[in-house]
């Protein structure tokens, strides 16, 4: 069971970038603060406007010194049309930070958001940069 202080459990995944694809791993981001958060699926309801919301405050989470990453278990394909799609037909339009691709499911399984079902629950885990430990 996760618990606080424990290590943040390392992944190493496909993400979208931009638009560009790029491989993430938890440990890019050591000495950071980092907000990982999960949601269920791309084109879904109210995901959009969650992912658009830490988009539009990124600034916000940089001048704190921490990085914001989202995490789905759809794929890097899904996310990057996602992005390209206008916000006003239930896209993000573009975003500024990187989307994750959990096909295997692994990562959802290592932060213990991951359903029966195959898809992640809304899930937010902060993670203390030097330690790479949950805080």
């Amino acid at each position: 069971m996760l618990q606080i202080q424990q290590k943040a459990p390392e992944f190493s995944t496909d993400a979208v970038v931009g638009e560009e694809f790029k491989k993430i791993t938890l440990t890019d981001y050591k000495g950071k603060w980092v907000v990982l958060f999960f949601y269920p699926l791309d084109f879904t309801f109210v995901c959009p406007t969650e992912i658009t919301a830490f988009s539009d405050n990124y600034s916000k989470f940089k001048e704190l010194g921490a990085e914001v990453l989202g995490v789905s278990v759809d794929s890097k394909f899904s996310h990057l049309a996602l992005i390209r799609t206008p916000r006003r037909e239930g896209g993000l339009e573009r975003l500024n930070f990187p989307l994750l691709a959990d096909l295997s499911k692994q990562i959802s399984r290592d932060y213990e958001v991951l359903l029966d079902a195959g898809i992640a629950l809304r899930g937010i885990f902060i993670i203390a940069g030097a330690a790479t430990t949950l805080a």
